[in-house]
């Protein structure tokens, strides 16, 4: 069963990325807080490539009746970030420095679960640049997204 909080800086610095971002995958490290809140999960994690899924519900819709933006911004962003972090040595990290996205098709708690994979395109010593693409399970294009990342010493 998946946890959820926070891992530690100093935790963090004695992984390399790819062994964090896998220890949130297989549930050794705790998710972080806002993934409870919107229900989705790390369910992949390799080197330059990480999956994200959530299945939407009526708890996620927005005044119009289909799925709040923020859903697949939040798992594209953090699959986009991951992705570029499981790429890092130990004691590196990164933070966003944009992103963007571009909605394709409505989702809605019929869509059925979403998946949200990010993979790295380019990775520099000081940026990073991933892209993203949320799928239904019919493997149909419903949100794209790319981001660039800051690459830093711990």
């Amino acid at each position: 069963m998946k946890s959820y909080g926070t891992v530690g800086a100093d935790e963090q610095k004695q992984m390399s990325g790819l062994e964090f971002v896998k220890g949130l995958a297989d549930g050794t490290l705790p998710l972080n807080t806002i993934a409870r809140t919107l229900g989705y999960d790390i369910v992949e994690a390799e080197a330059g490539r990480v999956v994200v899924t959530a299945q939407p519900t009526a708890d996620h819709l927005n005044p119009a009746g289909t799925v709040h933006g923020g859903l697949a911004a939040t798992m594209l962003d953090s699959c986009m970030g991951l992705a570029i972090q499981s790429t890092l040595e130990k004691g590196a990290g990164s933070t966003t420095l944009e992103f963007k996205i571009s909605f394709v098709r409505p989702i809605t708690p019929e869509t059925g679960l979403i998946r949200a994979e990010g993979t790295v395109l380019n990775r520099g010593r000081r940026v990073g640049v991933a892209d993203g693409r949320v799928t239904d399970s019919k493997g149909r294009l419903l949100v794209h997204g790319t981001t660039t990342c800051l690459i830093f010493d711990g």
